[in-house]
């Protein structure tokens, strides 16, 4: 396990830190009471919150596995980590490729808090923490650089990420940072060809009323939080190749991966997932 940067002494309890809420979403404990009362104020909206958390978090597993065994990924790139959950990305890849190398990025001080007790990978690979943001690509790339080979593949994981980036302006000099899309091209840029994006992200397509009510709830606490349709969320993926079934809800990617059966579902799981190659 290595590590980069400290902030346990930033943590801030005024104030819910999405990485906090999803981990209350799934059932843990490193959360604190404003974390829980977003969280119950969302689920209370949304009953399903807590079920669309676990789908998603399903389809991480499930891409993985899928990077790691028939891809052949042994590079990994995690940015947006959250708190350490049970398997986590390590686990998963390291269980099927053991020499793999993942680094991990999050900008929470209690994520880092808990980084060291919790991602501890296999003696053949190197599992490693950044503390930084989405929005400082060029840091991210430069420390994960000590890690990770950029000149050999690597699978980028931004995963329920982007929808708390805004579009800023995109690099067109408007006064605002720099948004969603231009992160993403900034960071697969200068990975090798052969590397792979994974994406899952909100999306309103399936029940707009209630992801609205879900943005106005986050807004409330002070956090973005901007879904995206279909046809917004393939951007992501303009000049890579996708993986089948492409761009889809996250219970339709390759459910034969899951270990253990999926629940049936008869309510749509309103977050897309795909993964993509640079050709």
């Amino acid at each position: 396990m290595t590590g980069y940067g400290s902030g346990a002494d930033r943590i801030d309890t005024t104030r819910p830190h999405p990485a906090r809420v999803y981990d209350w979403f799934l059932g843990g404990k490193d959360n604190y009471p404003v974390d829980e009362e977003l969280g119950r104020q969302i689920a209370g909206l949304s009953p399903d919150t807590k079920r669309i958390a676990r789908h998603n978090r399903w389809f991480m597993h499930r891409a993985m596995r899928r990077l790691a065994g028939e891809e052949g990924i042994r590079q990994f790139l995690d940015i947006g980590s959250g708190i350490p959950t049970e398997p986590n990305l390590h686990q998963i890849v390291q269980s099927t490729a053991p020499d793999a190398r993942v680094v991990y990025v999050d900008n929470d001080p209690i994520v880092l808090a808990h980084a060291g007790a919790l991602l501890s990978g296999t003696a053949e690979g190197v599992t490693a923490y950044l503390d930084a943001d989405v929005r400082q690509p060029e840091r991210i790339l430069g420390l994960a650089a000590d890690v990770l080979d950029l000149d050999r593949p690597v699978a980028l994981s931004l995963i329920a990420l982007l929808h708390f980036v805004d579009d800023g302006d995109d690099g067109e000099g408007k006064g605002r940072s720099e948004g969603a899309y231009a992160l993403v091209a900034r960071l697969m840029e200068r990975l090798a060809p052969g590397s792979c994006l994974v994406l899952s992200q909100l999306t309103g397509d399936f029940d707009p009323e209630s992801v609205a009510k879900g943005v106005a709830s986050y807004a409330a606490g002070g956090v973005t939080l901007v879904p995206r349709s279909h046809r917004a969320i393939s951007r992501f993926f303009d000049g890579l190749e996708m993986v089948e079934p492409g761009l889809v809800p996250v219970v339709d990617w390759h459910p034969e991966l899951s270990v253990g059966e999926l629940p049936v579902e008869t309510q749509p799981v309103p977050i897309y997932g795909a993964v993509a190659r640079k050709p």
